[in-house]
């Protein structure tokens, strides 16, 4: 900063005042050197006027005062708005631009240098090219940066220094708080998926004779039908999601026509009146923490969807044809279409448990007694599911079901013959029912799964009788069989079937037992049209229909088209 003291104001006035003679006189002896005489040094000094000094101050004054205030706004270099082409900095950035390519804002992608900058604009330029710089060293190509650069970079960040540190704490800034917008705010979206399905089928072989009625003749006709659902996804936080699902189907429950629930399809009609649009499933899903997820559903909750299926070949729309096929039936097929609540809680990347209590829908908003969410039909159900390696998984099951006495209730998930499914008729009854499940990946375009499943069941009014279930299968399946996109399937697995029973219907009666076993052989594949079409041929054989060796073998054959979107 200039200051001029009042002490030093003489000094300065004799020096500017002698300089000011001594430019008049040189001006003057060069005009008209041939006509002026020298004088002597001494006449010369004695002829010179007596300085002012109190004039000579006052000019002074005017001056050094506006270059003073001038000094007290400008006082550093740093605090100038402008950097101008001209300037050492401006041509410095440039030439780094050119060679590495450090800024590309304009649709050329070129760097404009022809305006003067403002210090915190050629801060964010000079800023780019550090980063740049930075990113060429750290990919091991440092000798493509110079060390005339590398100077050149040293000294710009020194010239500025605030302007960059400023910059780089209001990004810093600017990222925080747009990390804490994308975790705080979301709008509530809702997204359409949906799936529309043709299937022709016929079934060949004699009617099973489970009736003492002799109706074993073959009276079907293959058919066609269609099974359309639409799905809306809503979430209202970004983790959570409501799920509802609407559905039509005319797909035909083919016990009627067989006699055997075991010839049954995965896309079936249940309960639900012919080709009448319905809520087929109502649930929601919403994270407690970091590890544990939580279901609340009020339709069509079941284990499936809070605990792992580990069946290669699940999947209505492009897996297994025959309801048996798609997962051990008696533990993931409550007996009837759920509400209530599961809770699944991630232990370790390996471990995970599942648990959830169930209800009968139809009966969990009624209040009268023998209904309700506690007193009605119920299943208590819970899963360990251990995944040692990348490539196989294994669960253990457990499934406590309750079912009121007449209440159409079947323990199997409407699978089996009809002793698995009602050992005791309709009187009421508790089951424990345990699995096994695995599913191993022996490589990419093979995987191997399957189950066991044991059930007890206990009479619980009336006599005390009990009866034994059993149940188990096989599946391979063949990822990308012959394309990307397709699937082959086969399916070898025992129905369920009650292996004991000290049950009859009256004290002379037959034990309700099965001395026999049936065998399902199934076979798929699923062709991939394209990602939205899919066209699925199979067939699946079931061998000595409910359970029972008099009756001739019962073959299904289907073509099921699949629309997704």
């Amino acid at each position: 900063m200039l200051k001029i003291s009042w002490n030093s104001r003489f000094s300065w006035s004799l020096f500017l005042s002698t300089g000011i003679l001594l430019a008049s006189t040189s001006h003057a002896t060069k005009a008209a050197a041939s006509e002026v005489t020298p004088l002597p040094l001494e006449q010369t000094r004695s002829n010179l006027p007596t300085p002012n000094v109190s004039q000579i101050e006052q000019s002074l004054d005017s001056t050094v005062q506006p270059i003073n205030r001038l000094s007290n706004q400008v006082t550093s270099v740093s605090q100038l708005s402008d950097v101008r082409p001209t300037d050492w900095a401006f041509q410095a950035l440039q030439s780094l631009v050119e060679r590495y390519g450090c800024i590309a804002g304009y649709p050329n992608r070129t760097y404009r240098g022809n305006r003067a900058l403002t210090r915190y604009e050629f801060a964010a330029g000079l800023n780019a090219c550090l980063d740049r710089v930075n990113e060429l060293i750290a990919a091991a190509t440092a000798d493509l940066v110079k060390k005339e650069d590398l100077a050149t970079l040293q000294k710009l960040q020194e010239q500025f220094a605030t302007e960059l540190a400023t910059l780089r704490g209001r990004v810093d800034k600017l990222e925080a708080r747009t990390t804490t917008l994308e975790k705080q705010q979301f709008s509530t979206t809702t997204k359409l998926q949906g799936d529309a399905i043709f299937i022709a089928a016929d079934t060949f072989g004699n009617r099973a004779n489970n009736t003492a009625a002799n109706d074993t003749q073959d009276d079907t006709q293959a058919f066609f039908a269609y099974r359309v659902r639409l799905s809306l996804l809503t979430s209202f936080t970004g983790k959570d999601l409501l799920f509802t699902r609407l559905a039509a189907n005319n797909v035909p429950n083919l016990q009627t026509s067989t006699g055997t629930a075991e010839t049954r399809l995965t896309i079936d009609r249940s309960s639900f009146p012919e080709s009448s649009l319905y809520l087929d499933s109502l649930h929601y899903r919403f994270p407690l923490g970091n590890q544990t997820t939580v279901w609340v559903g009020t339709r069509q909750l079941q284990p499936v969807v809070f605990a792992p299926n580990l069946n290669p070949l699940i999947g209505g729309a492009n897996g297994a044809i025959s309801r048996f096929a798609t997962h051990n039936p008696t533990i993931y097929r409550p007996g009837f279409d759920g509400a209530g609540v599961g809770v699944s809680h991630q232990f370790s990347p390996q471990l995970r448990f599942g648990l959830g209590y169930l209800t009968d829908d139809t009966q969990a908003p009624n209040p009268n007694a023998g209904r309700g969410i506690f007193s009605g039909n119920n299943l208590l159900y819970s899963q360990l599911t251990f995944t040692p390696s990348r490539n196989f998984d294994i669960a253990f099951s457990y499934g406590r079901k309750y079912f009121g006495s007449n209440t159409g209730f079947n323990l199997t998930g409407g699978t089996g013959s009809a002793f698995a499914r009602n050992p005791f008729q309709q009187n009421a009854t508790v089951s424990d029912n345990f699995g096994l499940q695995f599913l191993w990946k022996t490589s990419p375009t093979l995987q191997i799964g399957g189950w066991f499943g044991y059930t007890r069941a206990f009479q619980v009014k009336g006599a005390e009788n009990e009866a034994t279930i059993l149940n188990g299968a096989i599946s391979v399946a063949f990822p990308d069989l012959f394309k990307k996109g397709n699937l082959g399937g086969i399916i070898v697995g025992i129905p369920p079937k009650a292996t004991s029973n000290n049950f009859r219907p009256t004290p002379t009666a037959a034990r309700r037992v099965d001395s026999d076993t049936s065998l399902h052989l199934e076979a798929f594949y699923t062709f991939k049209v394209n990602n939205n079409v899919s066209i699925t041929p199979g067939v699946f054989l079931i061998t000595n229909p409910e359970q029972n060796r008099n009756n001739d073998s019962i073959l299904v054959g289907t073509v099921r088209t699949n629309f997704s979107f």
